[in-house]
């Protein structure tokens, strides 16, 4: 191929404003990358995500007839006339932010980020950046194998690597729990009496992997809102433009990206509940809680259990249980994917700026993260600084 300065152009546009030639390129283009099928990393995401963040935009790579000279070009330019359509080698979802600041699409809720694009295509982050008039990309969960980010050119970025923990059922569920009681024979005991527990003091126990109640959606958001408080983080749900897109994705249903709401109740009465996406091989789990009243017997363990099992029924090979240390995930891991955390950025006043007010946060982060004592300690004072708020 072409160098891209001379055989392709980008074109910038709101996600809404792609054609459903553009969107089925998109999948086509994924599904040909090799890498998981993660749902984040699919149109319907990015198009969800379009309608609650007026911010958000996408780089459309194209190459064929009448697109010499890269360039970019705003939603909706006309192309030139007499020139045939270009085809459509690559697609970069981003938001863009004050001063010319880049940010993954969704970021803070997104568990997989980076671009779509054909192999071999001879593209620089520079390039991508400087098309899309931005001075700075960040992303805190960049899949590995984004070759054009990570790696990088050691003059255009900052990275952390991290393990984002996953359960492999692709062998059946079976399978699966045979190698968990090997390997963890008290934790997988423990969890089963306190599953009979439960059933007997409180009733009958039902599992519904895809729910389609609201009010169970509904009562999921209000747990997980009160977990963060209960912890003294950021509750999520209280920005409008979340709860507004998990509450529309909880309705998309294609084969690459649908919400999953699943519930465990205990005599009708929800006890623990979980909402992902999925695609046709990757559940990606994104919101669990369960009811406090019932912390004694573990129903998050059950259910996500459960899950394992009515995924592997369903002919998900991988549970992605996201990036982030938790003692369930690592009890219930057979292995995991590589993420990063990090930033890409342009040379420039603008750019150094960002790296400046940035990287310093982003280096104490890691500092806390590599020192378990240290994050105990943390992780501590915030459920002291929650508790305080509850009162």
């Amino acid at each position: 191929m072409n160098d891209v300065r001379s055989a392709a152009r980008l074109r910038v546009v709101a996600p809404g404003d792609l054609d459903e030639a553009e969107i089925e390129s998109w999948r086509e283009l994924r599904a040909k990358s090799g890498a998981p099928a993660n749902p984040f990393m699919e149109p319907e995401f990015t198009l969800a995500v379009g309608r609650v963040r007026p911010g958000a935009r996408v780089a459309v790579v194209q190459e064929g007839a009448g697109t010499e000279g890269a360039r970019a070009e705003g939603a909706g330019a006309p192309a030139a006339s007499g020139t045939a359509a270009a085809e459509p080698v690559g697609f970069f979802p981003y938001e863009r932010g004050p001063l010319g600041r880049g940010r993954a699409i969704g970021l803070g809720v997104s568990d997989c980020q980076g671009g779509v694009f054909r192999g071999g295509l001879r593209l620089t982050a520079r390039e991508l950046l400087g098309g899309c008039s931005l001075t700075s990309w960040e992303f805190d969960n960049l899949e590995a194998g984004q070759r054009l980010f990570v790696p990088a050119d050691p003059g255009v970025g900052a990275f952390a690597g991290f393990e984002s923990p996953v359960i492999e059922v692709g062998e059946g569920y079976e399978a699966y729990e045979t190698a968990l009681r090997a390997r963890s024979p008290k934790f997988f005991r423990t969890t089963a009496a306190k599953e009979r527990k439960l059933a007997l003091r409180a009733g009958e126990l039902r599992f519904v992997f895809d729910e389609r109640d609201p009010a169970a959606l509904r009562t999921l958001m209000e747990w997980k809102s009160a977990q963060y408080r209960r912890t003294g983080r950021r509750d999520r749900f209280a920005k409008e433009w979340i709860s507004a897109l998990v509450r529309q994705l909880a309705t998309t249903r294609t084969p690459g990206c649908s919400g999953v709401l699943s519930v465990l109740y205990v005599a009708d009465r929800p006890v623990a509940a979980h909402f992902g996406l999925r695609s046709r091989t990757v559940l990606s789990c994104w919101f669990p809680a369960y009811d406090p009243e019932f912390a004694r017997f573990s129903p998050g363990l059950i259910l996500h259990l459960r899950m394992a099992r009515a995924a592997a029924a369903a002919g998900i090979g991988v549970l992605d249980l996201g990036r982030g240390a938790a003692e369930y995930k690592d009890a219930l891991k057979t292995g995991g994917l590589r993420v990063y955390e990090g930033a890409v950025t342009r040379p420039g006043a603008r750019a150094a700026l960002y790296r400046l007010g940035r990287e310093p946060v982003r280096r104490a982060h890691g500092f806390v993260r590599e020192r378990p004592r240290l994050a105990a300690y943390t992780k501590a004072a915030l459920n002291r600084v929650g508790r305080l708020r509850d009162r």
